[in-house]
């Protein structure tokens, strides 16, 4: 047998994953140990026993400083506004660019220009922008409009790559047995650009729940989650910190996973029903 033989390239590259797994997660890994401190534990090692105290501590107990439970539902509800804008615009622009109009150029570049402009310039513009026209900011006005600032380029360059890879003979096929606009829409493109959208509310919910620079300027007076994390590092002294963060995770990572296991779904049944 003939093996290929592997250049240094080949070595450079794991070691340079390697690196990266661990810088990536070693923090994550770290925080989620310390979680499980004993009661009497800090907030370094050595660990001092190992217990679930500080678990129930951010459940069941009410803390000296930080809201959780309003900060929570307060980024989880400013993600789902996120997310379904950003499903909705993104894939009605996809349509929209499937054919050039005039301007549709310069309307490109303007959209996703908000990646490469700094995120806290974009949350300091709109909280000015409020206070100049006398509005208070707030976490459903102000800090929504920034965060679809962020999600909404990511989603349409999502929508804009699989319209191009779109093979309109399903759209002409439909179209011959006398399926209206509508019908071709409703049966035959959205059923197979479903698991893309499904993957573009995953982007825009998961960007929002955890985005900190646009939301520093423009919540108003109540902090989102990532806000309240950011507040309670200069002032919470106990593991109930690690704890949060660790309880955060897990669920941004269920989603994530709900989310794929969607798409799975999704794509084997469009698989069946082209098969069929």
């Amino acid at each position: 047998m003939n093996s290929e033989k592997r250049g240094p390239g080949f070595y450079v590259l794991t070691a340079f994953f390697i690196l990266f797994v661990l810088f990536l997660y070693g923090p994550l890994s770290t925080i989620f140990i310390l979680s499980f401190q004993g009661p009497n534990g800090g907030l370094t090692f050595p660990m001092n026993g190992v217990s679930l105290r500080w678990f129930e501590s951010l459940l069941f107990e009410q803390q000296a400083v930080g809201d959780f439970g309003g900060a929570f539902s307060r980024s989880l509800v400013l993600g789902l506004m996120t997310m379904l804008t950003t499903v909705v615009v993104s894939l009605l622009a996809g349509l929209a660019f499937r054919r050039r109009f005039f301007g549709s150029g310069p309307l490109f570049y303007l959209t996703i220009a908000s990646l490469i402009v700094p995120s806290i310039l974009i949350s300091l513009g709109i909280g000015l922008a409020f206070n100049v026209f006398g509005l208070e900011p707030a976490w459903y006005s102000s800090a929504f409009g920034a965060h679809l600032t962020w999600t909404l380029p990511f989603g349409l360059l999502i929508m804009f790559a699989v319209f191009n890879r779109f093979n309109p003979a399903y759209e002409e096929a439909a179209r011959d047995l006398g399926a209206s606009p509508w019908q071709t829409f409703a049966h035959v493109v959205l059923p197979i650009i479903l698991p893309s959208l499904v993957g573009v509310g995953l982007f825009g919910f998961t960007l929002s729940y955890d985005e900190f620079a646009r939301t520093l300027m423009t919540s108003g007076s109540f902090n989102t989650l990532p806000l309240e994390i950011y507040g309670m590092t200069t002032n919470v002294t106990t593991p109930v910190l690690y704890a949060l963060g660790t309880v955060t995770t897990l669920f941004s990572m269920a989603v994530i996973l709900i989310a794929l296991a969607t798409i799975a779904v999704l794509r084997k049944r469009r698989a069946r029903r082209l098969a069929g």
